[in-house]
């Protein structure tokens, strides 16, 4: 439901790439290579030191400075060859694992990036400005790899020592809703307050977790104040509506969906969930037209399909229904309502053994849908007893 501002928090953990040391230069060549490099004329800089690599083939300092020319032009495969070949050479050369690492990193080879990083943190003074900077890039690398419980306590030790850097903290509340830490999201959320931030999207993170917390009048107070701070953020009326809507409060939702859709012209779920919120206020005619121009764009939309047989159902338009739950069917055979609508369908078609067979999928779908269940609540209450373990998290929407 929420959106998750990863190109954002990359502008926060993205350094720009640093100089790398070496000793003075001695010679012109050199000299006319770091003046040429310093001015940023590029290409005749890396041409310079190509011709000081093939001179001076086990020096690591021309293979280093080509991989930063080629960084600095975004040209990352090329940085990091370069980079290697400097660090076979020497691997201790100041600031060169740095830059490697960080050339990784904005080539969205996260793995690697941590490979480099995680050694180098260990090496810094625990205060350092250097240890912020690996912290964001570490964590930000756990968070590109989807290890989001990975980034949160990187992130947190990064927001501790620039308490006052909101996109951190908000880089801090993502990472901590995607591993289902909520409480981790309420005090990074906190923290916002605490700098009297006004952010849209802080308080549709907190409405987020606090969904997830069972507690869906918080969650609803957080995404009206999300828009009152901000009614253009993206997704901002969709998150509401869809809460009213859980809560089915539809007349109130399809209004939030439409405010969606004035922001974002065809947001897919504002238009799917809208069609929902007109089936069930009864205005087939509306859900309709909705759902099938979104089955045109988005054919293997299995709700779009499952609502848009309802509502040919509901009109008369059996042989149409029919095509459409089957398609939804297809899409997703373990939907009970799609078997139930068809086993209705056929039973108001005359079909009563085809009726009687969708009935028995949903049957079956039910007791092993309780089945599962009872599992999982046999087995916490066994953990609970025995201390073996806790209960998951809940589940954000």
């Amino acid at each position: 439901m929420g959106v998750i501002a990863f190109r954002r928090a990359l502008c926060i953990a993205c350094i720009a790439l640093g100089a790398i040391s070496a000793a003075p230069a001695q010679d012109d060549p050199r000299a006319t290579a770091f003046e040429l490099e310093k001015q940023g004329r590029n290409a005749e800089a890396e041409a310079a030191w190509r011709t000081l690599a093939r001179e001076h083939p086990t020096d690591a300092e021309p293979f280093a400075h080509i991989g930063l020319i080629e960084a600095r032009q975004q040209h990352y495969d090329e940085a990091i060859r370069s980079y290697r070949k400097a660090a076979a050479l020497n691997p201790a050369m100041p600031g060169l694992q740095l830059n490697m690492g960080l050339a990784y990193f904005k080539n969205g080879d996260y793995r690697e990036a941590i490979r480099i990083f995680d050694p180098l943190l260990k090496q810094q003074p625990a205060d350092s400005p250097e240890t912020q900077r690996l912290a964001v890039l570490i964590g930000m690398s756990h968070y590109g790899l989807g290890e989001y419980a990975a980034a949160a306590p990187f992130l947190k030790q990064a927001s501790e020592h620039d308490a006052t850097n909101l996109p951190l903290l908000l880089d801090l509340a993502h990472s901590c809703l995607l591993s289902h830490q909520y409480p981790c999201v309420l005090d990074a959320f906190h923290r916002m307050v605490a700098l009297n931030a006004n952010s849209a999207e802080a308080d549709m993170l907190v409405g987020e977790a606090l969904d997830a917390m069972k507690d869906p009048a918080g969650s609803v107070r957080e995404f009206r104040a999300a828009i009152e701070a901000d009614p253009k953020e993206p997704d901002v009326h969709f998150g509401l509506g869809y809460l009213l809507w859980t809560q089915k409060q539809y007349a109130e939702a399809a209004q939030e969906f439409q405010a969606e859709l004035a922001n974002t012209p065809g947001h897919a779920k504002s238009l799917l969930y809208l069609a929902d919120s007109e089936i069930q206020l009864n205005r087939m005619d509306e859900a309709g037209a909705i759902l099938e121009k979104l089955v045109k764009s988005e054919p293997a939309n299995e709700m779009a399909r499952l609502d848009l047989g309802i509502v040919y159902s509901e009109t008369g338009r059996r042989t149409e229904a029919l095509r459409e739950l089957k398609i939804a069917a297809g899409l997703k055979p373990g939907d009970v309502d799609v078997h139930w609508r068809l086993g209705r369908l056929y039973r108001t078609m005359g079909n009563d053994a085809e009726a009687r067979r969708e009935f028995g999928i949903a049957s079956s779908l039910n007791k092993a849908a309780d089945e599962a269940l009872i599992d999982v609540l046999t087995r916490e209450s066994k953990n609970s007893a025995t201390g073996d373990g806790a209960a998951p998290a809940p589940q954000p929407k």
